[in-house]
């Protein structure tokens, strides 16, 4: 919502980086959100990046619209990059398929955890530890991305 194009490395945490797929619509993303938020605010400090992007189709679901994650970005103050992945390529590389669904990295940039966002605070308290995840995929469960 910055409007700069961003890449993994720009948006890299020294200790781990958080790119979850997210959107405006989805019930379970706007339960989640206070929780991603407190996350990326308790991790910051400890080297941790992160990023939200939302890859739906905004001309079937109107309020995933750029313009409408301004709005939302704003609303909720979100700490971390909100960006849209118009061509849907982004989302299709990770093989991300829900709404919330993450992909943690570690320092190296190497898949660490994926899936739900109740295993996050756990991977990154092993990551910011020097530690292999102990956990590294929960189930993601959420709306399906929405394709075009």
């Amino acid at each position: 919502m910055d409007g700069r194009t961003h890449t993994i490395e720009s948006l890299k945490g020294a200790a781990a980086t958080i790119i979850v797929f997210s959107c405006n619509h989805c019930p379970y993303v706007v339960k989640a959100e206070d929780a991603l938020i407190a996350a990326c605010n308790d991790y910051r400090a400890k080297g941790v990046g992160m990023a939200a992007i939302n890859a739906n189709d905004s001309d079937g679901y109107p309020e995933d619209s750029y313009e409408n994650m301004i709005v939302r970005a704003a609303e909720k103050k979100f700490p971390f990059a909100y960006l849209r992945d118009e061509t849907q390529k982004t989302a299709k590389a990770y093989g991300a398929t829900h709404t919330p669904q993450l992909f943690v990295f570690d320092a190296g940039l190497n898949l660490a955890y994926s899936g739900a966002v109740a295993g996050l605070r756990d991977a990154l308290d092993d990551l910011v530890a020097s530690r292999p995840v102990r956990v590294p995929e929960i189930h993601a469960i959420g709306c399906t991305i929405k394709w075009k």
